[in-house]
């Protein structure tokens, strides 16, 4: 699962904003708000975070799970 800080340096890096995501995802920018203010786990319903995810992931994100220097994001390697 990701969290909001993901979701928030996800949304950074590829310098979308609230609004763009919102739009890839089809969810409301209320929904990326809610999410980017929590720092861990969010309380957003699955199908949200996944349809977030999804987005960014289409865009060309790649999330990071814990590996002893915390969560991350990075650009995926294309293939």
């Amino acid at each position: 699962e990701i969290t909001g800080a993901q979701i928030r340096a996800a949304r950074a890096l590829i310098r979308w904003s609230a609004k763009e995501l919102a739009l890839a995802a089809g969810v409301g920018v209320a929904t990326i708000s809610r999410a980017e203010v929590e720092a861990g786990r969010t309380t957003l319903t699955a199908a949200n975070l996944k349809a977030i995810r999804l987005a960014l992931e289409t865009a060309g994100i790649e999330f990071l799970p814990q590996n002893g220097g915390g969560v991350g994001v990075r650009f995926r390697n294309p293939t």
